[in-house]
């Protein structure tokens, strides 16, 4: 029988209340709480807390603070990654992002979703989709991508967006639910 924290990285129905998920949420939280607590000018000490929560980092990574996540082992990200204040990335299946990403402030990515069901929702099941997000993608402010959408390589994502399906490559995406505005050129 499969662990509540192997359902929730196969995207199945989980307990969110299992003893071992609570501890890696609150040992998350601990690494975001120190992280958060630098100061600019410790540049070394913020590189140790990315590298221990996420789970890979394939260049440099600029996240500025206050940042939150969920578990933090479940973000990748690629090479000159920057996340500007306030990012929120509930990470219970993976969350991919390529290389020569930018992340406006306040952008959120949801990977967690509950039941639609009433009755599955009051037993406390979660489920997660997973969130990718290709290379050369710029999130503006306040965006939210929504659990399970793909952001296509060099795509613009516009500020206030709430992404809810799949966005193409080489377009700006805008508005709730957000469309095509046009293509990059």
């Amino acid at each position: 029988m499969p662990t509540e924290k192997q359902n929730m990285l196969a995207g199945e129905l989980y307990d969110a209340s299992d003893p071992e998920l609570v501890a890696e949420r609150r040992a998350a939280r601990e690494l975001t709480e120190a992280y958060n607590a630098t100061s600019i000018a410790e540049s070394e000490e913020r590189n140790r807390l990315l590298s221990e929560l996420f789970g890979s980092i394939a260049g440099e990574a600029v996240v500025e603070p206050p940042f939150r996540c969920d578990y933090g082992y479940n973000i990748s990200v690629g090479e000159q990654f920057y996340a500007n204040f306030d990012c929120v990335i509930l990470d219970v299946c993976p969350v991919e992002v390529g290389d020569r990403c930018l992340l406006g402030p306040g952008v959120h990515i949801y990977t967690a979703t509950h039941p639609i069901s009433g009755a599955e929702r009051a037993e406390g099941l979660e489920s997660g989709e997973p969130v990718t997000i290709g290379d050369d993608v710029w999130i503006g402010g306040r965006a939210v991508l929504n659990p399970g959408v793909t952001i296509g390589d060099g795509a613009v994502v516009a500020s206030g967006a709430i992404v809810t399906d799949d966005v193409p490559a080489e377009t700006v995406v805008g508005g709730n639910p957000a469309r095509t505005i046009r293509n990059v050129e």
